[in-house]
């Protein structure tokens, strides 16, 4: 290869790794990506839980916008998941956790809360939010996700409030070992 061809090709190479090596410095990370990094993933399995998909989506898609270090996914079909969420007639119930990687509790949306008037996403997320950690704060405003049915049948809130965000922040930071839920036992949220 000539001498002038070669140094050509080697400041074009360098001209393109300059330009690739700028850009890539320019350019904003894509939403999300380190969220997702460090966000310690727990699968749910809703498949027993026939007339709660859209509230028990919605409930979801709060505490996945509203906390970073921890993301709900539905389970892929045949998979083992950490929350199995099921339809009953009783009232809501749900166990207590922070509920760990390769652990397992277990969400009852129950129909009796619904027949008198609760909002079925509220219950939901509500009922998530036990999984992940949170207690009832009864009684409660309706700006208190926890407050469940404290808050009555008004109240449609399904946000967590800046309190709740932090505790369940808190719940999943750092190294999370594999296990069952912390809490141990099961709350029913019966008015």
């Amino acid at each position: 290869m000539q001498k002038s061809l070669w140094l050509k090709a080697a400041g074009a190479a360098a001209a393109l790794t300059f330009a690739a090596t700028a850009a890539a410095q320019a350019a904003p990370a894509p939403s999300g990506t380190a969220r997702a990094a460090a966000a310690v993933t727990l699968r749910y399995d809703d498949s027993r839980a026939a007339g709660w998909e859209s509230a028990i989506a919605a409930g979801v898609a709060s505490w996945n916008r509203n906390v970073d270090n921890v993301q709900l996914v539905e389970a892929p079909a045949g998979t083992r998941a950490e929350i199995v969420i099921v339809a009953t007639t009783g009232w809501p119930q749900a166990y207590l956790g922070p509920v760990r990687p390769g652990g397992q509790v277990r969400v009852e949306l129950g129909s009796q809360a619904v027949a008198q008037g609760y909002n079925k996403t509220r219950i939901a997320a509500h009922e998530l939010g036990h999984s992940l950690g949170l207690p009832d704060t009864k009684p409660g405003p309706c700006t208190q996700l926890m407050s469940g049915s404290s808050a009555g049948t008004s109240c449609t809130n399904a946000v967590p409030n800046a309190t709740e965000q932090a505790r369940v922040e808190s719940f999943y930071a750092g190294a999370l070992t594999a296990g069952a839920a912390a809490g141990g036992r099961t709350l029913v949220d019966a008015p």
